[in-house]
Order: structure tokens, then C-alpha cells, then sequence
């Protein structure tokens, strides 16, 4: 899609006056797992979760769509301990609408992150139409991928973390990938026309439901660091999702990665995509929401957003919640994947908006910094990061630098520069 802007749209936007941008690295106070295969080893030693596995069972392990530190080596270790116990154990994509809702597109997702039949050992069983399991007591439909279903015991394997569009006991993590994950595209669509509002109680609900049909014998739980490392891995019981879940939220909620300086003029975003978050940039980390009542992160002006991951397959989700954007990332956005996820949610379809449109990255930003009020050019305070997971080491204007330099948190890592453009107008900060 290329959208006709004419000849400078946005007038002169003084690109000399520029603010200048030092590298700096955030420091961050968390755990993490020394060797990820040996803690996988570990928690399925353990007596309680060993002894839930038969020689003979056929076993489901759920894989999702989040781009989760190491996730092909923790399903792959799981997997084997599975076969050395006498286990058959398969793949089921639990993705919900993702990867455009089609077998094809789930399994390039999971084949993104090096998890195909070919690297796991196993077969990948994908079905998307899924089988009605039961309602909750308000008359919700709930929906389980049917492979799973006919297995002898599931196994979900997902990152527990807060989520983008409510806030409850249990987020973002195991029951939400059996309550809505396993339910494929119809599933989710049941569960989000109830609204995301009331997810705190409703995927409780949905999981209860669930439990009553499903052989479910537990979960592989991952909390990860502010440094997009594995800081925890545990094997969590299925009679005990709701409070162990509940838990390891507080753990993820202390430990996750943020944005430390709570108040500036401008975010400049490099890459949004579903491999950093469902909503392409975690709404929690850039303090910009598409459910109305969501609070939380830094206080700011303005946003522009540069491109999408490679990883996200053209799902451009989040483009919304810019103010500006480029040429070239409108181009890569494929809104059949965008739509399907906004329509399936019901209640994130600001994600998917087209905000304004810019020649290329530089002007992007120029547009950026002119929509800032109060600001002298050249003085605006920006913050500038390559996604929303990845939050180490981040780039500050020279307007922060002096808070930046009296705060403990943070170590600077260079002198203050120019934004780099290439002769196409292409930002070079992230290079």
C-alpha cells in the first residue's frame, strides 16, 4: 500500500535541529536460569510431575506464538524426557487466530523459532477447527483443538507475564493458552465477545471448564528477566494453575523489563511484531494502550514506529497506537494477519489503525519531534528503543542525559551523536 503524501507534506521540518542521541544501558536487578536444558531435566524429575507420566500415553505439548527465550530448546528437552519415559508425544500449535488463522501460517510461526517437525523429532498436528468442550455458566462457548483433545495428557508450555488489555490474579500465561490459545480462531473469537474486560474472571472460568474434558497434567511455566532471559522454568500442576499462576505473575510483574525514565517528549520505536508481544509493542512497556482503563509505563507526547520484525511475517499489529509511521513499513503490513487478530480480539482494533504516513524514517521522526508542544527544536527529551522486549541497552537525546548520568539504573554507553539516515532515508540508530 503506498499512499500518495505529494511533495513535502509536513513542510520544513528542520532536520538540522535534530536532538542528538547517546547510547545508554539500563541496569536491571532480576535472576536468571544458568542452563535451560538442565532445569527442564529438573522440573520433570520432580516426583509429582514424573509420576504423571505413562509409558505408552500419546501427549500433547501446546506451543503458542510469543517469541519466548530459548523456546525451541524447552520444547525440544521436554519432548525428549517425554520419549526416555515411554511417552509419544506431539505438537500442537496453541496460537489462537495467529498466523492469519491458517494451518500454514501457525506453522511458519512456530518454524520462526526453529520448532519444526525436522528440529523437534516430532510430529506438528494442526487442525483449526477445534471441537466445542462445555460453557461457563454465563453461556460462553469454549473450544479446545481437538488433537489435544483425543491425547492421554496435554502438556501447555508458555511464558507467564502481565497482559496488554485487563488486569486480574492470572494474566497472560497457562490457563490463557488452554482457554484460548488451544481454542484456535473460533475459540478466541467466543471468549473476546465476552469482552477482554472481564478475562479476570472468564478464562478462570473457561479453564474450569476445560479441566472437566481434557487430560491435562501440567504445565511448563516460563517467567522471563528484564534482560529477555529465562529467569524461571516450572513444571505447575494442573490442579494448581490458579494459584501457583497467580504466584509466578507477581514474580514476572517484579522482574520484567521497562522503560526508566518515566517522563520525556518523544518515543522512538524501531520495531513493532508479535514475536515481542500480541499487541506488536507491549502496551505495559510503552505506557500506549488499546483498551480504554489500562494504565501504566512512561509519560510522553508523541510515538513513531519505523518496521515490523521479520519474525511477525508482515502481522504489523500495533501500528496503531503511533503517530507516525514510514512508506515502507505501510508497505510490509499485511492487514489480512492484522485484521484477523483485531477482529478475533474485539476490543484492540485501535491497534490496527493507520496513524500518519511519512516518506521514509526521517521524516517519520521529523514529524515525530514537530507534534511535540512546549518543546524548543533540538531540546526535546526522546527515548529511543528497538522493540518492546528488548529494553537493555536503549538511545537517549542529550535533553536526558544529565538525569540519565545521576541515575544509578543506568550506565552510558557513548557520546552524544546525530541520528543516522542512509541516502534512502532509512534510520541507522538500531544498526
Amino acid at each position: 500500500m503506498q499512499i500518495n503524501l505529494g511533495e513535502k507534506m509536513f513542510g520544513d521540518l528542520d532536520y538540522d535541529t535534530f536532538p542528538k542521541m547517546a547510547k545508554v544501558r539500563q541496569l536491571f536487578q532480576c535472576p536468571s536460569v544458568a542452563d535451560v536444558k538442565e532445569e527442564v531435566v529438573s522440573q520433570l524429575a520432580r516426583p509429582e510431575i514424573g509420576s504423571l507420566i505413562k509409558s505408552g500415553m500419546k501427549i500433547a505439548v501446546l506451543a503458542g506464538s510469543r517469541g519466548i527465550a530459548g523456546i525451541d530448546v524447552i520444547i525440544r528437552t521436554l519432548i525428549d524426557e517425554l520419549k526416555k519415559q515411554g511417552a509419544d508425544p506431539f505438537i500442537v500449535p496453541a496460537m489462537a487466530s495467529h498466523g492469519g488463522a491458517t494451518e500454514k501460517g501457525q506453522r511458519l510461526v512456530l518454524s520462526s523459532y526453529g520448532i519444526t517437525e525436522e528440529t523437534m523429532g516430532v510430529e506438528i498436528r494442526c487442525d483449526m477447527e477445534p471441537e466445542l468442550v462445555g460453557e461457563t455458566a454465563y453461556g460462553v462457548k469454549i473450544w479446545f483443538d481437538r488433537n489435544a483433545l483425543k491425547a492421554d495428557g496435554v502438556i501447555p508450555v508458555n511464558r507467564i507475564k502481565c497482559h496488554t488489555a485487563f488486569r486480574g490474579k492470572t494474566e497472560s500465561g497457562l490457563m490463557k493458552m488452554m482457554a484460548i490459545g488451544a481454542g484456535k480462531q473460533k475459540g478466541a473469537e467466543s471468549l473476546h465477545s465476552y469482552g477482554a474486560d472481564r478475562f479476570a474472571t472468564l478464562l478462570p472460568d473457561a479453564y474450569d471448564v476445560i479441566r472437566q474434558k481434557v487430560r491435562l497434567l501440567f504445565g511448563l511455566g516460563i517467567v522471563e528477566n528484564a534482560y529477555e532471559q529465562t529467569a524461571l522454568i516450572e513444571a505447575v500442576p494442573g490442579e494448581t494453575f490458579r494459584e501457583r499462576e497467580a504466584e509466578l505473575l507477581v514474580l514476572a510483574n517484579r522482574w520484567m523489563s521497562k522503560i526508566l525514565v518515566d517522563h520525556f517528549d518523544a518515543l522512538l520505536v524501531h520495531k513493532t511484531g508479535k514475536n515481542y508481544s500480541g499487541d506488536g509493542m507491549d502496551p505495559n512497556i510503552m505506557g500506549r494502550f488499546a483498551v480504554p482503563g489500562m494504565t501504566g509505563g512512561p509519560d510522553y507526547q508523541r510515538m513513531a514506529l519505523l518496521d515490523v520484525s521479520e519474525e511477525s511475517h508482515g502481522n504489523a499489529v500495533g501500528i496503531g497506537l503511533a503517530d507516525v509511521i514510514p512508506q515502507k513499513l505501510l508497505a510490509k503490513a499485511d492487514f489480512s494477519q492484522m485484521y484477523m487478530n483485531a477482529f478475533t480480539s474485539k476490543m484492540v482494533t485501535p491497534i490496527v489503525k493507520i496513524p500518519m504516513v511519512a516518506e521514509d524514517d526521517r521524516e517519520a521522526v521529523g514529524v515525530m519531534l514537530r507534534l511535540c508542544c512546549r518543546v524548543q527544536k533540538g531540546k526535546e527529551k526522546v527515548v529511543a528503543i528497538r522493540n518492546t522486549l528488548d529494553l537493555n541497552e536503549i538511545w537517549v537525546s542529550e535533553a536526558l542525559l544529565e538525569e540519565v548520568r545521576k541515575d544509578p539504573r543506568f550506565e552510558v554507553l557513548s557520546e552524544a551523536m546525530e541520528i543516522p539516515f542512509d541516502k534512502d532515508g532509512n534510520c541507522l540508530l538500531f544498526n
